[in-house]
């Protein structure tokens, strides 16, 4: 859709390019009256690992000062919790799992409305420049298109590049404390921080590995934060500061095993500070520098936030809440999360914060929480807590994240701060509980929530546009798919409202009804005709559920024979294969049979063109090949896997 035909927020009225484009006269006045933005993200770190955000053992001194110099948002939250679908938000303004673009390093196409910020805050009049991480989990079109929303977008990108007066909004990404940072152990002596002064959380054993791997980001986040400092001192040098509003945030929790990845407050709760210069004192968020603030934020906030500064009128499909500048709204009540694909590994979560409680609602809780990412296990951390575990060397706390997950969890987060104590049976809390889970099903109703389809489903139904618009048309029955997703994950609804679903016509809705059976699969034996047609679906998540169904009903043989057919005929796609592999994976089914049709799998697809399948199927193809290394490695039949 064209800029010229939105509507925005707060106006009512069609939008006018002159209000924007930098023209002669007062626009150009307004040009030079706008401030500087300089963002600058770092990765993977919780709020937990800095100092000023109250933990002694941290060393950040730099981000320290700037906290005292500006804003503390306390309670700053990623909506996703690992990278690719975080940007997809901050970029465009509307939730990933809004977008279709929720699971991890998927590449479907954006939003047809949806534009990026850096295209307003450009058409505003402001240089921008990205350095230099893009990773938006959006299609990236021809010739890297996205690239083209940016002035510059490289590891040189520069606000100094800017015309003579012109503002800048420039971002500075920090990597130094990703990840990977501890996938390689650094010898003991090396460290700053002593392992055996870390304060470790309850769910984490007690093991050398982890201590070291504490130890370790700790020294990361260290290095993070002078290479804030460094930032910094080159803006005051510039001669820029007092022209400048500066944000610091990072980009999801993390790393250590059970933060990034999962929507707990180790995963989405994040560093946030805004430091206002004197002469844009009108934007302070509370009485002076240096006050802490406790509205509930989140990245969603951030594109309509920044049009709100540079008084960009803030369009209608933005979801977020401006809580700066012009176009500033009351706080919110809620913060909300998801959690979809990660990697190679299938699953679907969705959470809702408020000032006080989490809720969380697993709409697949036959996955256990700590799946076998092959890139999370990289650490040596999280491998010595599944080692733990598998000893029997784990207590009920440590070893719940390897068991079957519950439907819903509650937390009072701000007096269990690491979120091991589920409220959600506790009548003294049945209010509460009530409460967030219908702030999140309105919340699901009100972004039309894309993960109500399966992904193995998403290409059927968005006919190579996004599941955006696709949950927006007449085709999508989605008042029937928040029914179905409810009922399949509630409490008494009885296998047959799952049969009734399983005939339905549209695969998601059927889904929901496999869904249904498999976490009642106690009952679920009354069933048997119903789950052997379900088997046979077209549909390979329904198909994949139904089979996972019979196995755990005791009909191993119909079972087998719906995963081979899944995994051998060509009539099932690619991510098919895939989720049927996770399936095959969490019921520990290794039978010859199976294995002999995973090796027949693996050696059609090892041959296959890659050309020949859109930059989507290769995608699939590589997380396909991982979850099939993965297994046939457990299975014996490869010596490696990497």
């Amino acid at each position: 859709m064209g800029i010229l035909n939105l509507k925005f927020k707060y106006t009512g009225i069609g939008f006018a390019a002159a209000a924007i484009l930098p023209v002669a006269g007062c626009q150009e006045e307004k040009i030079h009256d706008l401030p500087n933005i300089l963002w600058i993200v770092s990765e993977d770190n919780s709020a937990y690992f800095t100092g000023c955000y109250g933990n002694p053992f941290a060393t950040t001194p730099n981000l320290d000062r700037m906290a005292s110099e500006g804003f503390l948002y306390t309670h700053a939250h990623a909506n996703c919790p690992v990278s690719a679908p975080a940007r997809n938000t901050i970029i465009t303004g509307v939730y990933a799992a809004s977008n279709g673009n929720e699971n991890m390093r998927s590449f479907y196409p954006k939003p047809g409305e949806a534009r990026t910020y850096p295209e307003f805050l450009r058409e505003a009049g402001y240089y921008c420049t990205n350095n230099a991480k893009t990773d938006y989990n959006f299609s990236r079109g021809d010739n890297n298109v996205w690239l083209k929303i940016w002035d510059e977008s490289s590891n040189q990108a520069h606000y100094r590049n800017r015309q003579e007066g012109q503002p800048f909004f420039a971002i500075f990404n920090l990597g130094v404390c990703h990840e990977s940072s501890i996938h390689t152990t650094m010898p003991r002596e090396e460290l700053r921080h002593d392992p055996d002064k870390v304060t470790l959380p309850p769910y984490h054993p007690d093991t050398p590995e982890m201590r070291h791997d504490w130890a370790q980001y700790y020294d990361k986040v260290e290095d993070m934060d002078r290479q804030v400092g460094q930032i910094l001192k080159e803006l005051e040098e510039s001669g820029e500061a007092d022209n400048t509003i500066v944000f610091y945030y990072g980009d999801h929790g993390g790393v250590l095993a059970r933060s990034k990845r999962f929507v707990y407050e180790t995963g989405t709760h994040v560093p946030f500070i805004i430091r206002i210069p004197e002469k844009y004192k009108h934007l302070f968020p509370a009485e002076k520098p240096g006050d802490p603030v406790d509205r509930l934020i989140s990245f969603v906030d951030l594109a309509p936030t920044l049009l709100s500064i540079a008084d960009v009128p803030v369009p209608e499909y933005m979801q977020g809440n401006a809580f700066l500048g012009s176009q500033k709204t009351e706080d919110p009540e809620y913060a909300f999360m998801t959690r979809q694909r990660m990697d190679e590994r299938f699953d679907k979560v969705r959470a809702v914060r408020d000032s006080q409680f989490r809720y969380i609602r697993n709409y697949m809780p036959f996955r256990i929480t700590m799946q076998h990412v092959n890139y999370l296990f990289r650490a040596p951390s999280a491998r010595s807590w599944k080692e733990a575990f598998e000893a029997g060397e784990t207590n009920e706390v440590q070893s719940m994240f390897f068991l079957p997950k519950p439907v819903e969890e509650l937390y009072h987060t701000e007096s269990d701060p690491w979120e091991v104590n589920n409220l959600a049976d506790d009548p003294e809390y049945a209010e509460v509980l009530e409460r967030m889970r219908g702030a999140l099903t309105d919340w699901m109703i009100d972004i039309r929530d894309t993960g109500l389809v399966p992904e193995t489903e998403y290409s059927t139904f968005s006919d190579g546009g996004s599941m955006y618009d696709y949950m927006r048309s007449d085709e999508c029955p989605f008042d029937e798919l928040m029914r179905a997703s409810d009922l399949a994950t509630s409490e008494n609804a009885g296998t047959g409202a799952y049969v009734e679903f399983l005939k339905n016509d549209h695969n998601a809705v059927r889904y929901w009804g496999a869904v249904g059976m498999l976490i009642n699969k106690d009952s679920a034996g009354s069933e048997l005709s119903a789950l052997i047609d379900a088997a046979r679906d077209r549909s390979g998540a329904v198909a994949t559920l139904a089979a996972e169904t019979l196995y755990a009903i005791g009909e191993d043989d119909l079972a087998r024979d719906a995963y081979v057919r899944i995994l051998t005929d060509d009539a099932y796609s690619i991510i098919d294969k895939h989720y049927a592999l996770n399936s095959i994976d969490a019921i520990g089914e290794d039978s010859h049979k199976i294995i002999a049709a995973a090796e027949e799998m693996d050696k059609k697809y090892s041959g296959i063109d890659e050309e020949s399948l859109s930059s989507v199927e290769q995608f699939q193809l590589g997380y396909l090949n991982r979850m099939s290394g993965y297994l046939l490695h457990k299975w014996g039949v490869l010596a490696t896997f990497e």
